[in-house]
């Protein structure tokens, strides 16, 4: 019996198989594709002696709106980088396998938001960092879970929320050197996200569900941490 039939109960056609391994292969290549572009960002960085931090969020300067873009691909450190690669890794690989219909537009969504409202609200400082779509992404996942009933989605957060540690006491200012601001925002661009595509939650699993990512998956061949005062991490 293969272990992806135990998302559909009752009979499992070659079909609904097939597209399932090809939805997973999919999604893991999206999730590491990420993680790889924020490794070689910051092996770059490490390899040439430079610092990518001045392409950070600076808020209500206008040459702080490039941060928008370049602040989630920036890290202060590799304990930095290493802390959000695992949760970052769970939660793109998890909202691309459920979130079959609409995933692109939710993280292109999540990433611009969680920037821009960290470009208007935060404070005077550099903010770096990826963890603002980490939040982003796990309270999105946590509400659409809520609202759908969906455990596979609520489980998946609670997991996220164990090994990062601490999750919801990150939007707080609790560490000055620590971007909240980006924890703050990006948790509430998720849940208002979740909100807006509430009536696209994925309920239950069907072959309807791949429709959308069809047209872009391949067919198969048969045969956080510390930095100066003026710096903050996200």
């Amino acid at each position: 019996m293969p272990l992806l039939s135990r998302y559909y109960p009752g009979s499992y056609s070659d079909e609904q198989y097939n597209l399932e391994k090809r939805i997973v292969r999919h999604s893991l290549f999206v999730s590491v594709s990420f993680i790889a572009i924020l490794w070689l960002v910051k092996l770059f960085e490490f390899e040439f002696q430079l610092d990518f931090s001045i392409w950070g969020i600076l808020p209500l300067e206008t040459s702080g709106l490039r941060g928008i873009i370049f602040s989630p691909l920036i890290h202060a450190n590799f304990k930095h980088l290493i802390a959000n690669t695992v949760p970052l890794i769970i939660l793109i690989f998890s909202l691309f396998f459920f979130y079959r219909k609409t995933p692109y537009t939710i993280f292109a969504l999540i990433y611009l938001f969680s920037g821009v409202f960290v470009w208007l609200g935060g404070r005077e400082a550099l903010h770096i960092g990826a963890s603002g779509i980490i939040y982003g992404l796990a309270a999105f996942l946590f509400l659409s879970g809520v609202l759908s009933f969906n455990i596979r989605l609520l489980t998946i957060s609670m997991v996220v929320i164990f090994l990062y540690g601490g999750l919801f006491w990150g939007i707080f200012p609790i560490q000055p050197e620590i971007s909240w601001e980006s924890h703050l925002w990006g948790g509430i661009s998720g849940l208002v996200l979740a909100l807006l595509y509430r009536k696209s939650i994925p309920t239950e699993h069907s072959e309807e569900d791949g429709e959308d990512l069809e047209d872009i998956i391949p067919e198969e061949d048969d045969n956080d941490t510390e930095l100066s005062s003026s710096r903050q991490n996200e």
